[in-house]
């Protein structure tokens, strides 16, 4: 892969691909892929906590996320079965419709259970939004990726994370505001209208160019091959198993870390107004800043470098919350921390996801994204869920967040030795080369 530094003669060169038609829909597209994960993340965190459930009960319920690392298994549905009558729009348009309808419906659901009161219920109703909303991402990766060329992976990446954080702040704060004027039920329906760009920018971009649809599956061995296609062509690839790694262990400490802000700021006696204010408002400005910057790195310094850059500002990150948890509340504190955090997520968000969409074949871009990003969180959002509460309880905020930033170094290192060795040119898909286009390294 060629740097996409090279021809890039000015800044306002990196600017200008911002406003091209795929990039502007992946901005849609993004915002209803981050809003159901801020409904059973960080709103229903708040939503917990307030209505008096237990540390150790608020972060298992981050396990309902996992949905989001086991969508793998049945991404071979979204590839490749047609969905009838619907299918007329395109493969792709036709399953936007049906999963952004679904998520839809489950946070309508989840609006009218009362945790202090039916905690199973609660349970039930967030794995199904769980469910619904890693479906409705399948779809939304798959589209995204299709619908750019190679050259614009990074400015695609970097528009997708600044729609997943409008989308994810946007229903955050509304959330917040109409549960503290209202309630819960009403903050849940409102923001279940948010489903609704993905699945109008579906209709009015059409079916991507690039999307190629796998053999029909008429016998059982075309079955086969749909549901273990995806997987021979990731592992066949060289240094297969090394990148896997990398994608597994880079973001361990970032995802185990920010599940638990919520539960910092409540001890900490932040108001939900204060928590709209300083960790959406601030968090959102913030990482919109960080993201424009991480799409003029990748477009100056590469793929490879900006990763590399984004990685150990990731980790730096985690370390910003240990010094806010031992200097105690602090709106300065924590507009510094979170405006940092997500300035570093922001950068991460751009390097990162392009890397990750030009490691897919087209054949499969659905199944292997889905893989690829399963993959990325797991471990993190696993040991949230069942040690998270616990450690914190035992050890304390501050050295939580320490323990988060060691965590964070083996990505780091694992990187640069991919970047030494030639591991990220050699590992890269038809998404960055199609058909002998020229990615950025």
């Amino acid at each position: 892969m060629n740097d996409i530094a090279v021809g890039t003669r000015s800044w306002l060169d990196a600017v200008k691909p911002y406003v091209e038609k795929a990039p502007l829909a992946a901005l849609f597209l993004g915002i209803s892929s981050g809003f159901p994960f801020a409904m059973i993340g960080a709103n229903l965190a708040s939503r917990l906590a307030q209505d008096g459930i237990d540390k150790k009960s608020v972060t298992a319920f981050s396990l309902v996320l996992l949905a989001y690392n086991l969508k793998w298994l049945w991404a071979w549905v979204i590839e490749g079965v047609k969905l009838p009558l619907l299918h007329r729009l395109g493969q792709r348009v036709s399953w936007m419709l049906v999963a952004g309808l679904l998520v839809m419906a489950a946070v309508v659901n989840l609006a009218f259970v009362d945790p202090a009161n039916d905690l199973m219920g609660t349970v039930r109703a967030a794995i199904l939004l769980g469910i619904a909303g890693a479906t409705f991402d399948i779809i939304i990766d798959g589209y995204r990726i299709e619908i750019l060329r190679p050259e614009q992976l990074g400015i695609g990446a970097g528009m997708s994370q600044y729609g997943w954080r409008i989308g994810a702040a946007a229903a955050g704060a509304l959330a917040l505001v109409v549960a503290q004027y209202w309630d819960w039920t009403l903050a849940y329906l409102v923001c279940s209208m948010f489903a609704l760009p993905a699945m109008l920018a579906a209709l009015v971009v059409g079916e991507p160019e690039r999307h190629r649809e796998i053999a029909s599956r008429k016998t059982g061995g075309e079955l086969v091959q749909a549901i273990v296609g995806p997987f021979v062509d990731f592992f066949k690839r060289k240094g297969a198993l090394l990148v896997l790694l990398f994608i597994i262990v880079h973001k361990i400490g970032d995802t185990l870390a920010n599940l638990t802000f919520r539960l910092l700021f409540n001890d900490l006696g932040y108001s939900n107004e204060e928590i709209a204010i300083y960790d959406v408002g601030v968090g959102f400005w913030a990482l919109l800043a960080g993201i424009f910057v991480g799409g003029v790195l990748y477009a100056r310094l590469g793929l490879k470098r900006s990763v590399l850059i984004s990685l150990v500002l990731m980790a730096v990150s985690n370390f910003s919350f240990a010094l806010l948890a031992g200097t105690g509340k602090s709106n300065l504190g924590m507009a510094g921390a979170i405006g940092f955090e997500n300035f570093a997520s922001g950068i991460g968000g751009v390097a990162v996801v392009a890397y990750f969409s030009a490691l897919c074949d087209l054949r499969f871009t659905a199944a292997q994204y889905a893989m690829i990003s399963a993959a990325a969180s797991i471990v993190g959002r696993f040991l949230t869920g069942t040690t998270a509460g616990a450690l914190i309880e035992r050890f304390g905020y501050v050295d939580f967040y320490l323990l988060t930033t060691v965590l964070a170094l083996p990505g780091i290192i694992l990187f640069w030795l991919m970047m030494r060795s030639g591991l990220v040119d050699a590992s890269v898909g038809s998404a960055a080369t199609d058909e002998g286009a020229q990615a950025p390294a």
